[in-house]
């Protein structure tokens, strides 16, 4: 029987990431949605929270402009880095694009680059395929994928056909040219490596790993997709085209965050806050209303960057409860408040126009 939670009638979803903690049989979760909305941030939250419900996790970033090390604060490579402070969170940077050793001679990458230009795509595919063999290779409860923007992600999960049309080529290349690469290969004395059954071996290979992680992907058992946006236009659009593009790939999603909400409840003096509040409010209520099913979690827009492990953990409290803002407006503490911040500014202004009327009259 499926874990994941069904909604009631009436129902209204936890306003928090806690279903995700809770689901004890996700294997694999997916943090993505438009460039610049904080994905790197909710990925490095959303895996510290699950290292400490499960006993190991690998937060893996697939996007080429890397964020996850300035995050963390801590450098990572390509090869699963424990995170500081944590004896079960590790952390990894992969390049989307096939690597020189990954293949281990020049034959063979040049014969990786020419499929590559024939085929968009098969080197990223090969290379997530080639991560995905070593994961697999590691005994990680929960892997978190901090994925690129949207496009990238939609071409992630396209891989496994990727993967079929480069067999395909190669079938081809086979029936038209038969043996001839075997007889050049040996004639040049390239060795075994550029072997015609050697490269499908290889790519077969690629493609059982990544059809069966496939599989795995499409269980909402195991797999999960939680999308980050913005209260924007752009954003909210994106949204959902990527929860289309999910829903077409059979990937479960039920999480959205929604980022950088400056809440109304909050004393806002300034007209050009007032407007965001108001426009952002608009986008936040057709959030609600096209994802009523959907754990929608917000996140306030804060004055600083989220960098560093002890700044993560400190923010994650918003992703397990609503944001409460400290002052409210019309309370006593956020009138007081107000108050003692316009006698700051009004001490400004006079002392301003006293060093003005001052300069006037040395004049």
């Amino acid at each position: 029987m499926s874990s994941v939670a069904v909604v009631q009638a009436g129902d209204v979803p936890d306003p928090s990431v806690r279903n995700l903690l809770e689901q004890d049989t996700l294997k694999w979760v997916f943090v993505g949605g438009k460039g610049g909305v904080g994905k790197t941030t909710c990925s490095s939250i959303v895996s510290i929270l699950l290292a400490s419900v499960r006993s190991s996790v690998l937060v893996i970033s697939t996007d080429p402009a890397h964020n996850l090390s300035d995050a963390f604060q801590q450098r990572f490579t390509k090869f699963p880095t424990l995170v500081k402070g944590f004896s079960n969170l590790y952390a990894m940077e992969i390049d989307p694009k096939v690597e020189n050793d990954d293949f281990g001679n020049e034959g063979m990458e040049g014969f990786i680059s020419e499929l590559t230009n024939a085929i968009p795509g098969v080197d990223e595919a090969m290379s997530f395929a080639e991560m995905l063999k070593l994961v697999q290779t590691m005994d990680y409860s929960v892997v978190v994928f901090d994925t690129a923007p949207t496009g990238h992600t939609l071409r992630l999960l396209q891989f496994p056909a990727t993967l079929e049309k480069g067999l395909e080529k190669m079938m081809d290349l086979k029936n038209r040219f038969g043996g001839l690469i075997n007889q050049a290969t040996r004639l040049f004395g390239l060795g075994d490596e550029l072997n015609e059954d050697a490269m499908l071996g290889r790519l077969e290979g690629m493609k059982d790993v990544i059809e069966q992680v496939n599989r795995q992907f499409k269980d909402p058992d195991l797999t999960t997709f939680v999308c980050v946006c913005i209260p924007e236009f752009l954003s909210l659009y994106e949204t959902e085209r990527l929860v289309q593009e999910l829903a077409k790939f059979e990937i479960d999603a039920h999480n959205i965050i929604i980022n950088q909400v400056i809440f109304d409840e909050e004393a806002v003096e300034s007209k050009l806050l007032k407007a965001r509040v108001k426009m952002q409010q608009k986008y936040v209520d057709q959030f609600h209303m096209l994802y009523d099913d959907f754990n929608i979690t917000k996140l306030p827009l804060l004055p600083e960057e989220v960098c560093g492990v002890q700044a993560l953990q400190n923010f994650s409290k918003h992703f397990l409860a609503p944001y409460t803002p400290t002052l409210k407006r019309g309370s006593v503490e956020e009138l007081e408040e107000r108050v003692s911040t316009l006698k700051s500014s009004l001490q400004v202004a006079e002392a301003e126009l006293d060093r003005v009327r001052k300069g006037k009259q040395a004049a």
